[in-house]
């Protein structure tokens, strides 16, 4: 009998991982690269957890807006809380997206550089005038803290004086790396996207009103066909546990 009920018990557990295997997801995200730190770090942990599979495109905020609104919607889009917010009222995405947090855009410098005086506008302009070379996002391309920066530069009068000097990171890339490499001298990009080269020191956001934050969310296609996966990889994202992984990045609490 007690071989019996050992073998039923083990014809049970398989048959149990059976179905948890044909059950599982591939959840197909498309997340900016903003979050990439956290990202990383979080997605092996809800694999484990759930054994539904990620499948992360990393890229800019402004392409995967673009993608959702001609029809290519993920199971999970990752982007700005304009964003979400936009694409929920056109049915892209469905309602309850998500908060995951907020970052302010950054100046950086190669780590054990001395850090430069932005302090004041006239300081900040002053050291930008002075700068050998400086790395942000492609303005053209999108990316959020290269929009940002350039039209700061306009709205100080120095963007004429910037422009010939100004280096951009590959497509989805990390500006840090170009502060690593000897490119620039002075980088700017989201403080986590900064901090996740190695080898980069944080000197802090422009002064005054015209520091900028961005704020991250995540939603669920409307149309997606793992919307229930879908769902339980929002709710892992904004638990203690994941929150407390986004604060360590150098992420607020949006």
């Amino acid at each position: 009998m007690g071989r019996i009920i050992g073998r039923l018990a083990a014809i049970a557990v398989f048959l149990f991982a059976q179905v948890a295997i044909v059950s599982a997801a591939e959840i197909k995200v498309y997340s900016t690269i903003g979050v990439k730190s956290a990202i990383e770090d979080l997605a092996p942990k809800f694999e484990k957890a759930t054994g539904n599979k990620l499948n992360i495109t990393w890229g800019l905020i402004s392409g995967f807006v673009k993608k959702a609104q001609e029809g290519d919607v993920p199971d999970v889009l990752i982007v700005s809380r304009p964003g979400i917010d936009s694409l929920t009222k056109d049915g892209k995405i469905a309602a309850g997206g998500v908060t995951l947090g907020k970052s302010i855009f950054a100046f950086g410098v190669k780590h054990g550089a001395p850090k430069p005086d932005i302090s004041t506008v006239d300081a900040m302009k002053k050291t930008l005038l002075a700068t050998r070379a400086i790395g942000y996002t492609d303005p053209a391309a999108g990316g959020a803290s290269g929009v940002y920066f350039s039209k700061m530069i306009e709205k100080l009068g120095i963007a004429a004086e910037i422009k010939p000097k100004s280096k951009f990171p590959p497509p989805a890339g990390f500006v840090g790396t170009l502060l690593t490499s000897g490119d620039v001298d002075i980088a700017f990009q989201s403080k986590p996207e900064l901090a996740t080269t190695e080898g980069v020191d944080i000197v802090g956001p422009p002064p005054g009103n015209l520091g900028q934050t961005n704020v991250f969310a995540a939603g669920v296609g409307a149309a997606s066909k793992n919307g229930e996966a879908g769902k339980a990889l929002l709710k892992f994202l904004t638990t203690p546990a994941a929150q407390a992984v986004f604060k360590a990045k150098g992420f607020d609490p949006a």
